[in-house]
């Protein structure tokens, strides 16, 4: 079978392998396994390859790059209008010459891609829709129109489209389905967590304005603030790693919140299995992949109610569920609620666990498999 990928994800190439963002390309070697070649259409970059980044594992795979644009503002606009017809055209091409089509949304790319599927009617496809498929939620006109396009019977044919959450009156295209990290042989038993001082908070992610970062330092330094035995662990670079730099240093609290960066996922298992609490405020997610791994391993999300946070947590029942708008005084109530009312906490680390470890690597390739062999 060959197996047709359209993606905005960036691509490197170096000494024969195929680089990519390693969460992505984990998912990919699993679909891998189930067909013969794979052609990807998608930007490539000639940057070094990054510690973030890793090779896909298929013995027969081809990369067609294609330019990668945007259109945030009008000079950007023009530039995307000389290249878009281009890449329909080689969209296209793959899309005739594939037995399955696979697209990767929401994206410039995938919208694209999107339309160009309506001419493939009789063709076996699937979309992964990584990002937020609330209908209730704000997003860009895009990403609407995507998710329309996805779900219309009329225009989009023979797909299965695969969404986040479990959310009513939704066509027969969608399917509900989840993202794995782990394996089932990966499961030990992490020592109970009988919140003993001093209390390990965690932030896993992008240093970035919508992830919020600063809302988790500033939560644990009013804890400590208030007394408690509290230390943070940063995991995860970008914009935002300078001004937190700067708090943690005008405010001496070097000694209880550590900047990591970006290190390898076993690292961070370690460190999930170790701490009490996921401190999660994003604006805006898909699978809130990093929700999922705290839960795998006893450490209890206190998240912002984005995406399918409100399924994944089971309204409270295994975790927090902040309102929108989530202050520092929010954050450290609930933190304080649960230092106080220790059952409550180990009732709901138990539940998020055994939820969580439903959903490992194992099942989720049994899964793909199914959508590939169909």
């Amino acid at each position: 079978m060959k197996f047709g990928i359209i993606t905005h994800a960036i691509h490197k190439i170096k000494d024969g392998h195929v680089y990519a963002y390693e969460p992505y390309v984990r998912e990919m070697n699993l679909w891998g396994k189930y067909v013969d070649e794979i052609i990807i259409i998608a930007p490539v970059a000639k940057e070094e390859i990054t510690s973030i980044e890793s090779a896909y594992q298929h013995l027969n795979i081809k990369v067609m790059a294609i330019p990668n644009f945007d259109i945030t503002s009008v000079k950007n606009l023009f530039k995307a209008l000389l290249v878009i017809p281009k890449i329909c055209w080689m969209i296209f091409t793959v899309m005739k010459n594939v037995d399955h089509i696979h697209l990767r949304c929401p994206g410039n790319i995938g919208l694209l891609g999107c339309l160009v599927q309506i001419l493939f009617p009789s063709k076996q496809k699937t979309a992964k829709y990584a990002g937020n498929w609330d209908p209730k939620s704000k997003q860009p006109v895009t990403y609407k129109f995507q998710k329309w396009l996805l779900a219309n019977t009329f225009l989009t044919k023979k797909i299965k489209v695969l969404v986040y959450g479990d959310w009513p009156n939704q066509s027969k295209n969608i399917l509900p389905f989840f993202t794995a990290s782990y394996h089932q042989t990966e499961i030990v038993e992490v020592p109970n967590k009988d919140l003993k001082e001093p209390i390990k908070l965690i932030f896993v992610g992008g240093l970035t304005i919508g992830k919020q970062p600063l809302l988790s330092v500033q939560s644990a330094h009013q804890l400590i603030k208030k007394g408690y035995n509290i230390s943070l662990d940063i995991y995860g670079d970008g914009v935002k790693r300078l001004e937190i730099e700067n708090y943690i240093a005008s405010h001496q609290l070097k000694k209880h919140i550590t900047l990591h960066g970006n290190v390898d996922k076993e690292i961070v298992k370690k460190a999930f299995q170790q701490s009490h609490f996921l401190i999660f405020i994003s604006k805006s997610e898909g699978w809130p992949k990093v929700v999922a791994e705290a839960m795998f391993w006893s450490c209890l999300p206190i998240s912002s109610n984005v995406s399918c946070i409100d399924y994944m947590l089971a309204d409270n029942q295994r975790g927090s569920i902040l309102k929108h708008n989530v202050k520092i005084e929010d954050i450290v109530i609930e933190i304080e609620s649960y230092l106080r009312n220790k059952e409550i906490y180990k009732d709901k680390v138990l539940k998020a666990q055994n939820w969580s470890q439903k959903y490992t690597l194992d099942k989720f390739e049994k899964e793909i498999q199914k959508l590939v062999d169909v």
